[in-house]
């Protein structure tokens, strides 16, 4: 197996990451931006206000992209699972 093979199935897992985490991060970053200019207005400088909505907001997330975010984890490993012949010395 040669080093640039092994650059290649790294860079395949980091990138598969990054596209899976990307929808939940944007959304909990909109929320949170959106929390904050709402505290930064109303001068509420409450800890503990951003994170139910964060939370809530990421859940919805995980119900509306978690079967694409399975179907994307399950393609990725089924096409790693399937080069593993190749793998080998």
């Amino acid at each position: 197996m040669s080093a640039e093979y092994v650059l290649t199935v790294a860079r395949g897992a980091i990138m598969a990451t990054l596209y899976l985490a990307a929808p939940l991060l944007a959304i909990s970053l909109l929320v949170g931006l959106t929390i904050s200019v709402f505290q930064a207005t109303t001068q509420i400088q409450e800890q503990t206000l951003t994170f139910v909505p964060k939370i809530l907001a990421v859940l919805l997330g995980l119900l509306l992209f978690g079967g694409w975010m399975l179907t994307t984890i399950v393609n990725y490993t089924a096409n790693l699972f399937a080069q593993l012949g190749t793998y080998g010395m």
